[in-house]
């Protein structure tokens, strides 16, 4: 019987809750701004080409950003870390064109590879679960 190895499972928990509920509090504190004043990373690019304000562009972001989260959260996990991913690599790409906070972007794609790593050890994981529904509906069938 082929079992998903406990240390990736933990690691598989340990990613998912992150990469769940960080968005989220990032989404939130979006209409706060607690943790900082998320305008200021917004790019004066994005700013001439997005038609509303800078507030509302990221009340708009903090939605995206609490749907991602709960999507990761919840059966759609791999779907959930995918988006994740690529919004990670939109903000470092945003993050890069305001000729500052280079250190952040390199920090958002390192978040992204873990996001990648999350959605492949859910692709393993679902597979190990459908294998061993599949053996053991092998071992009842024997019975019958």
């Amino acid at each position: 019987m082929k079992t998903f190895d406990h240390r990736l499972n933990d690691s598989w928990w340990a990613l998912r809750v992150a990469l769940g509920l960080m968005p989220i509090v990032a989404g939130v504190d979006k209409y706060f701004n607690k943790l900082t004043d998320w305008g200021m990373y917004l790019s004066p690019y994005a700013t001439k080409m997005v038609p509303v304000s800078t507030s509302t562009f990221m009340h708009l972001v903090g939605v995206v950003e609490i749907i991602a989260g709960i999507i990761v959260l919840s059966r759609w996990t791999k779907i959930g870390s995918y988006i994740v991913m690529v919004w990670l690599i939109a903000i470092a790409a945003n993050l890069m064109t305001t000729g500052m906070f280079y250190d952040l972007a390199v920090r958002d794609l390192e978040i992204a590879v873990g996001a990648f790593a999350l959605s492949q050890l859910t692709a393993v994981r679902e597979e190990d679960t459908v294998a061993v529904k599949e053996q053991g509906s092998q071992t009842s069938n024997q019975f019958v």
